[in-house]
């Protein structure tokens, strides 16, 4: 496969690509886009949601971020037996018919737009595929996970250990934010421009069918080259690669129910360590609870890590919109059509006396009056009229936990003490000497 769409997407919707439909407010669909008829449908390959159905053929060729109508499909005509009895058919056509059905050689009509119902097609990301996940397990939103990567300082041409791969949902983000660009992958592990390398993320799974599905994933979504998937408990087995080579990491992320076990195989003091020798590392984890808080940062104090700190992420979506009050709102979606002024109330009071009275005949009736309040509305600019309001959502979808982070220094020797000094000393009198000239 060529470059992963999380990396690189086309401008336009191609037969193959990943999408993802936005049904409605934190509710999307994950599809892979078919060019060829699927035998139920004879408008092609169709995917139903509870606003319509859409067949692939009125998505592929639209821009990203378009709105697409629901279709009417048929789902009956074909192989449906005709009501007069059908001659009698010889062994070869039958066999011919059934192998053009089972590779789906069918030509899709042109499909019809139905009356209401809708979607907009968005390009594959971390953060639209992550509202996609069925939630194989608990998610690390993006809240949560934009964070993190902040903090370990994961840039492109860095390496990522992640232990706890679950959804992929941290996986496919840390794969976007280590990407250096290059696609070829040939270059040399021991460039001495660390952005220069391909970036790599070694991630950890011990439950086979979450790894099995994960991998699928991972090569459907072309990022099979960056992240490299192993099945493993590593509170057990620890953090090396299947032929004992170390993946150096200069970052570490642990989504472990028990993470204080595995921080006994994240040391330099092992012959054989996972961690970068030349450089800091840094490591965030992830737990819902408090005791696990307290267990893990006692084994980091233990284990020589520092500026270890906790952090809690508690985000909340403000919905800021305008608010029309008034009667000459009435029957426009999402106004207050009560009386926005005394003077409004009181002219409605004696429209409502007049009505009593012998001039009732005269009066515009209710829909009238609706009519005509809908032509002035089209004449103002509603969208600078009414009051500003917000409203903070009640419910946050996030997974909520503690987030520890630590660092672990580079080992520094007598002998790095003294090669650094003679340095430093050797700069300092080239600078005195320049001084005296």
């Amino acid at each position: 496969m060529g470059t992963s769409p999380f990396f690189n997407t086309p401008p336009q919707v191609e037969v193959g690509n990943l999408a993802i439909l936005h049904l409605k407010r934190d509710n999307m669909l994950a599809i892979n886009l078919k060019a060829t008829a699927d035998e139920g449908y004879v408008e092609g390959a169709v995917t139903n949601t509870r606003f319509g159905s859409f067949p692939h053929s009125t998505l592929i060729g639209l821009e990203w971020g378009s709105q697409v109508r629901a279709s009417k499909v048929d789902t009956g005509t074909r192989g449906r037996k005709s009501k007069k009895m059908p001659a009698k058919k010889t062994k070869l056509q039958c066999a011919e018919e059934s192998s053009e059905g089972r590779k789906g050689n069918y030509s899709a009509s042109t499909p019809v737009e139905a009356g209401s119902g809708f979607i907009h097609i968005l390009q594959p990301t971390p953060e639209t595929w992550t509202a996609s996940l069925d939630h194989r397990t608990q998610v690390v939103y993006p809240s949560d996970y934009s964070y993190i990567l902040q903090r370990l300082r994961v840039k492109p041409g860095s390496t990522i250990i992640e232990a706890g791969a679950g959804s992929g949902s941290f996986t496919h983000a840390a794969a976007r934010a280590v990407f250096s660009g290059h696609t070829t992958y040939t270059l040399s592990e021991s460039q001495p421009n660390p952005e220069m390398r391909p970036g790599k993320v070694y991630s950890f799974e011990f439950h086979a069918p979450r790894v099995e599905t994960l991998q699928q994933e991972v090569v459907q979504h072309g990022l099979d080259k960056v992240v490299h998937l192993t099945h493993r408990d590593v509170c057990a087995d620890g953090f090396l690669l299947q032929d004992s080579s170390s993946p150096k990491a200069q970052a570490i992320f642990l989504d472990l129910p028990a993470p204080w076990i595995a921080l006994q195989h994240l040391t330099r003091r092992q012959a054989s360590t996972p961690l970068d020798a030349m450089s800091s590392v840094h490591l965030c984890s992830f737990s819902p609870c408090i005791e696990q808080v307290m267990a893990t940062v006692s084994q980091l104090r233990k284990s020589g890590w520092t500026e270890i700190e906790m952090v809690e992420v508690n985000n909340h979506r403000i919905d800021v919109r305008r608010e029309q009050v008034g009667y000459r709102n009435e029957g426009l979606r999402g106004a207050n059509a009560s009386a926005a002024t005394v003077e409004e109330c009181v002219a409605r009071l004696k429209e409502v006396e007049q009505k009593l009275g012998a001039a009732i005949k005269k009066l515009q009736g209710k829909q009238e009056r609706l009519e005509k309040l809908r032509k002035q509305a089209a004449e103002r600019k509603l969208y600078k009229e009414g009051n500003l309001v917000h409203r903070t959502e009640p419910e946050v979808k996030t997974h909520t936990s503690y987030l520890v982070f630590a660092v672990l220094p580079r080992d520094w020797s007598e002998a790095d003490e003294e090669r650094t000094a003679g340095r430093w000393h050797a700069n300092n009198n080239i600078c005195g000497e320049k001084d005296e000239q």
